[in-house]
């Protein structure tokens, strides 16, 4: 038996540790590191605006959903604590529910306090303060968003309601920058469902804390003059508002027999968050479909995406 030199050892520790580091690289990536789920609370608008026994608490949101579906960051909707907007006690309360389950709070969706594109520059501004109790709130609770809608007078056209939605969110993006946090703007109806509209906007905006929430289903833009689209394709409209996204929005309506969503095709929707654009953050349930209940909704959502991520984990 040849004797080792000391030259053919350090050439053998060499090899040795260069194997054990090439595992790290070559492996596949664990279907977790893809992208984190999340629930919206819109997906179970139901249940907490029901009446009687069926009615759901919005306090404890954060624990429905780690117990009943096993999903542990939450997306609020202002909607549900409006009457509570400035109780401070409330606020401690949720955030305590949220603590106590280990549930992450994402963001708040943020609707009916004025559209920070309103022609009206008194308006406009009113707007943007009206936003800002919830964007307290967010950062309260851990959030690192609100997310908020980027409404206009559309008869007002399309460079023109840019301008106004930019100066809006801009203003916001201003005070929520204060607080550590994020003003983000979905594609949800009118203009704001164009994806080469709202890109224009975030552009003007050119802050680092305004950014998008892409959802894969709200392309429904509606007659406006002067715009040919009334639908704008979701593919193109992700991927227009992909660059500027610090959240995505997984919207479902209604799923095969084979688990598919039947109205957006997940698997190349999710191409084109994760591969194209490189996105790692949390994709939230948004169940919207009357077919399935809520709950089951949200079960059928949350195992599309957790297929669809253990493939793409694969290569």
């Amino acid at each position: 038996m040849r004797s080792f030199s000391r030259r053919d050892f350090l050439a053998a520790s060499a090899a040795a540790t260069g194997a054990a580091l090439l595992p790290r690289f070559a492996a596949a990536a664990e279907p977790a590191d893809l992208f984190k789920i999340s629930l919206a609370q819109w997906s179970l608008h139901r249940a907490f605006r029901a009446k009687g026994g069926d009615k759901l608490d919005p306090l404890k949101f954060a624990e429905i959903s780690t117990k009943q579906y096993g999903i542990t960051a939450i997306e609020y909707v202002n909607q549900f604590y409006a009457d509570k907007k400035k109780d401070g006690a409330y606020l401690t309360d949720l955030k305590k529910v949220a603590d106590d389950n280990k549930v992450t709070s994402v963001l708040i969706m943020c609707d009916g306090e004025g559209n920070l594109g309103n022609p009206d520059e008194k308006g406009r501004v009113q707007a943007v303060e009206n936003h800002k109790r919830w964007a307290e709130w967010a950062k309260f609770l851990g959030c690192h968003s609100i997310r908020v809608n980027a409404a206009s007078d559309w008869k007002k056209g399309f460079a023109e309601t840019q301008k106004l939605a930019a100066d809006g969110l801009r203003k916001l993006a201003e005070f929520t920058d204060t607080l550590g946090i994020n003003t983000i703007v979905e594609n949800h109806g009118g203009l704001s469902s164009h994806g080469e509209w709202l890109a224009g906007v975030m552009k003007l905006v050119d802050h680092k804390r305004c950014g998008t929430l892409p959802d894969f289903g709200n392309f429904n833009i509606g007659k406006i003059e002067g715009v040919k689209e009334t639908a704008y394709d979701r593919y193109k409209g992700v991927d227009e508002l992909m660059p500027f996204a610090k959240g995505v929005s997984a919207k479902s309506h209604d799923f095969d027999d084979k688990g598919n969503e039947t109205h957006t095709d997940y698997r190349k929707m999710l191409e084109i968050v994760l591969k194209k654009h490189k996105y790692s953050g949390f994709v939230g349930i948004e169940y919207e479909g009357g077919k399935l209940s809520e709950a089951d909704g949200i079960k059928a959502t949350k195992k599309l995406l957790e297929t669809v991520r253990a493939e793409l984990a694969k290569g």
